[in-house]
C-alpha cells in the first residue's frame, strides 16, 4: 500500500493511494509522529470521502520530521566522479522541516546561490522508535520509503569541510509523492534515476548503495533515538550536475524529475525566490 499526507479545502489529512484517488483515513492529519506503524495498520477508512489526488495539495511525505539524517558518499560512482576515498563510515549531515516540499511544489532557487544541484536519493521512513537497533531488527522499524531529490547549493556547501550550509536550504528538497509500505516494493536492484531537459543525468540502482538500508538504521540510531517519522536519505548516484564537463546548475523555470522503480517519481520546478 501507498499513503500521502495531503491538504484538501484547507484541511490536512493522511490518505491511502487507490488510483488516482486518495481514501482518507480517520483521525489522521499527517504521516510521522501520530502515525507510526501500529496506528497506520489500524487506521479506519473513510471511502464516503475519498478525493481524487489532482485536486489535493500533496504534502511533502513527512510534513514534520524529528529528525532528517542524509547520507553522503554512498554510491561508488558518486565517490569515484567526487575523487574521494572509500568511507569506512557513513558520512552524514542533517536537514531540517524547513527544506523539505512536497511533489508539484517550487524548488526555491536562492539569490546568493548560483550553484544548484540536483541529487536523487531513496528516503527511509522511521515507523517505530527505537535506540541502538541491531542491523537485523532494523527492518522492523520502517514505515516505507519514498523518493528524495536532496537538491545542494554547491557554492554554499563547499565554503567549508561541513556540508550543512549548502544542503539545508529552506523549501528546497522534495519528498514524496507517496510513502510506499516496504512489503509492496522489493528494493534490492530497484532502478533510480535524474532527468532534466530531456537527459537522463543520473542512473543506478539501489543494489549499488555502499552502506544499506539496515547498516543506515543501525549506526543512526546508535547515536540518537529514532522517532517515527524520522527520514534517513540514502545517498545519490554519480552524475550530479557539479561534477560534470561542463558543470550543469538548476536554472529558474527547470523541470526536474527523480525516480524510482516501484517507490514513485517526483516532478518540480525551480522557481527563483521573490524578495
Amino acid at each position: 500500500m501507498a499513503y500521502a499526507s495531503y491538504e484538501y479545502d484547507g484541511v490536512r489529512n493522511v490518505g491511502r493511494v487507490e488510483g488516482d484517488t486518495l481514501i482518507p483515513l480517520a483521525g489522521l492529519t499527517e504521516l510521522g509522529r501520530e502515525a507510526d506503524i501500529e496506528t497506520l495498520t489500524a487506521a479506519t477508512e473513510l471511502p464516503e470521502h475519498a478525493v481524487p489526488v489532482a485536486q489535493v495539495r500533496l504534502l511533502p511525505v513527512v510534513p514534520a520530521p524529528d529528525k532528517v539524517v542524509c547520507i553522503g558518499l554512498n554510491y561508488h560512482s558518486h565517490i569515484g566522479e567526487t575523487k574521494r576515498e572509500l568511507p569506512t563510515y557513513p558520512v552524514m549531515f542533517p536537514k531540517y522541516a524547513s527544506s523539505l516540499i512536497g511533489p508539484r511544489e517550487d524548488i526555491i532557487l536562492p539569490p546568493e546561490s548560483s550553484q544548484m544541484d540536483y541529487e536523487v536519493e531513496l528516503a527511509v521512513i522511521i515507523g517505530r522508535a527505537g535506540r541502538r537497533i541491531a542491523r537485523e531488527d532494523a527492518h522492523d522499524h520502517v514505515l516505507g520509503y519514498a523518493v528524495a531529490n536532496d537538491i545542494t547549493m554547491r557554492d554554499y556547501q563547499y565554503k567549508t569541510h561541513q556540508w550543512m550550509q549548502g544542503k539545508a536550504w529552506d523549501n528546497s528538497t522534495p519528498v514524496g509523492p507517496y510513502l510506499v509500505r516496504p512489503d509492496e516494493v522489493d528494493l534490492s536492484n530497484a532502478g533510480i534515476r535524474t532527468i532534466l531537459r530531456g537527459e537522463t543525468l543520473q542512473s543506478s540502482d539501489l543494489s549499488k548503495l555502499i552502506f544499506d538500508i539496515p547498516t543506515l538504521i543501525a549506526t543512526v540510531s546508535e547515536f540518537t533515538r529514532v522517532l517515527p517519522g524520522d527520514i534517513i536519505l540514502t545517498g545519490t548516484p554519480g552524475g550530479v550536475g557539479y561534477r560534470r564537463d561542463p558543470q550543469l546548475f538548476l536554472t529558474d523555470g527547470d523541470e526536474i524529475t527523480v525516480e524510482i522503480d516501484g517507490v514513485g517519481k517526483l516532478v518540480n520546478r525551480v522557481r527563483k525566490e521573490k524578495l
